[in-house]
């Protein structure tokens, strides 16, 4: 059975170059597809293959000391939703831009999903949603903040604008966040900690973690919670959601949206129609025909580059 597997560490790698290579033919070699990225800061990765390979991966990255607390999330899936496979390395495994931050030893209070709800009720608390805006209209807490950052660099100057007179975030108050799997809140949190924010709390595991515990009649989650690989999307018990992918600008897409008279399947969306000629029309036509024909075929279709 093909299973999943998102996972990350904070951990001090000055050797991270040297890790990817050993790391890539492993992988390889058990037909092992995702993107893993390693960084003096550590490693962070989503991965997909046969469970007994994609367990080979992970115990390998434990096997080094200074990995052995990889946070990991795993689940299994009908088919496998990641189609390359991509080991780089880079200066940060979590972009942000912040030099300096101590995402290991000063973050926020990791707050489990049973205990969630109550943190919630507190009166004062500002609930931030740390991930991007076309991420937050698939699905959110109930009350949550929407930054509506286009990128995950573009929160510090968010936490700088919102710190203001007048802000939101004026005053320090205690603060409460959540992203997908947990990974950039490590950062966010890290942020506010440094910036002398007393109180910061964070989602242990993040929303996947949360709507994996938590029965849908206790919930606060509002819609489906949008995941960077074929699924699109997932609800309660990590359930595949109802969103899909425009092929062309990857926004994700509701069924209203696929319902919209500017929608062509592979092709464009409502949101990107505007942005495309009829050359790029016309590649990306050619290569939904191309993933139509592998599918027909029983064969899998890893895409063409975006056409230019």
């Amino acid at each position: 059975m093909p299973r999943t597997a998102s996972f990350y560490c904070f951990a001090t790698l000055p050797d991270c170059t040297a890790l990817a290579a050993p790391l890539r033919v492993l992988c390889t070699a058990l037909d092992v597809r995702g993107n893993i990225l390693l960084a003096p800061e550590g490693v962070n990765g989503s991965i997909a293959g046969q469970a007994d390979a994609v367990q080979q991966v992970l115990d390998h990255l434990r096997a080094n000391p200074r990995l052995a607390r990889l946070a990991v999330r795993s689940a299994e899936c009908t088919s496998v939703p990641l189609h390359r496979l991509k080991v780089r390395c880079k200066r940060e495994i979590v972009t942000l831009g912040v030099p300096g931050l101590d995402p290991v030893g000063q973050t926020g209070v990791h707050v489990p999903p049973a205990q969630w709800n109550a943190l919630l009720q507190r009166p004062g608390l500002v609930l931030l949603d740390v991930r991007n805006g076309y991420e937050v209209t698939v699905g959110s807490f109930a009350g949550a903040v929407d930054p509506q950052t286009a990128a995950f660099t573009d929160w510090p100057a968010w936490i700088a604008d919102q710190s203001q007179p007048g802000g939101l975030l004026q005053g320090q108050p205690a603060v409460a966040m959540f992203c997908t799997g947990g990974i950039r809140c490590e950062k966010a949190s890290a942020l506010l900690r440094a910036q002398g924010f007393g109180e910061v709390y964070q989602l242990e595991g993040g929303i996947l973690n949360y709507l994996e515990q938590v029965a849908p009649e206790h919930s606060r989650w509002q819609g489906e919670c949008f995941v960077f690989d074929e699924r699109v999307a997932v609800g309660h018990g990590l359930a595949a959601g109802s969103h899909s992918l425009c092929r062309s600008c990857r926004q994700p897409l509701s069924a209203a949206d696929r319902a919209s008279p500017l929608f062509v399947e592979g092709v464009q969306c409502a949101h990107c129609a505007a942005q495309r000629d009829e050359t790029q029309r016309a590649g990306y036509r050619e290569r939904q025909r191309q993933m139509e024909l592998a599918a027909a075929r029983g064969r899998a279709h890893i895409g063409l580059p975006d056409p230019a």
